[in-house]
């Protein structure tokens, strides 16, 4: 059996870190190695614990969450970051994913979704909530000739080698349904509201989506969003 995931759990209300630690408690996949009420007092666990995710709010005292994320990257080189905010500011969302936060969730996310999301933050992926994905698209929309600003988590792998024209189009090479699926991507839809708009399995959702991101060079869908919105895809 796999060692359960390490939490360091970073919110100013204690009522809130209390109640989701009981929360997390609940799912043996999860143990809440310790609470801090601000960015200082978490840079200070971090070495004594070293969590394999910190859940970090913005809206802490002293230093705000998106601000303290490059510390607490150099602190424990390897820890994962995911905002869990009231925050549904564009700017305080690109901030954060800019600093090198792996995810962004509003404190309104459902419970299975945080547990789902703790683990693909954990396995490498970026996830943001679908309500700030729609607004993460406005930004790009409304800068369509600044794609080298893309605000993301994880650095643009470089694309396999292709002739000029081809890679200035990017979207040529996809098929009809990964064109399809990119564009419910950048809209904000899930996997499972993919699945359900398409008639098709999650599960080939899923296969879709890394060939999409292979095809791309890129390493999230996230990222994927920003490329159809900033070349006028979607």
């Amino acid at each position: 059996m796999n060692a359960p995931i390490k939490l360091l759990l970073v919110d100013d209300h204690s009522l809130f870190r209390r109640g989701l630690k009981a929360l997390l408690g609940q799912d043996e996949r999860f143990v809440v190695v310790a609470e801090a009420g601000d960015a200082g007092e978490a840079l200070r666990c971090l070495p004594r614990e070293w969590p394999d995710v910190v859940l970090l709010d913005n809206h802490l005292p002293g230093v705000r969450g998106v601000d303290a994320i490059g510390a607490l990257k150099e602190a424990a080189p390897g820890v994962r970051i995911l905002m869990l905010t009231v925050s549904e500011d564009e700017n305080d969302l690109a901030a954060a994913l800019q600093a090198g936060a792996d995810g962004y969730l509003l404190k309104t996310v459902e419970s299975d979704q945080l547990a789902d999301t703790i683990v693909k933050v954990l396995e490498g992926e970026s996830v943001i909530s679908p309500e700030m994905m729609t607004k993460l698209v406005s930004v790009f929309r409304s800068r369509p000739s600044a794609p080298a600003e893309v605000p993301v988590a994880v650095p643009v792998s470089a694309p396999a080698p292709l002739d000029a024209q081809r890679e200035a189009s990017g979207a040529d090479l996809l098929s009809p349904r990964e064109r399809e699926i990119l564009l419910l991507i950048a809209r904000g839809d899930s996997n499972k509201l993919i699945a359900r708009e398409l008639d098709i399995a999650e599960t080939t959702v899923k296969i879709h989506v890394q060939h999409i991101l292979r095809k791309l060079g890129l390493s999230s869908r996230v990222q994927a969003a920003v490329f159809a919105t900033s070349r006028g895809l979607a």
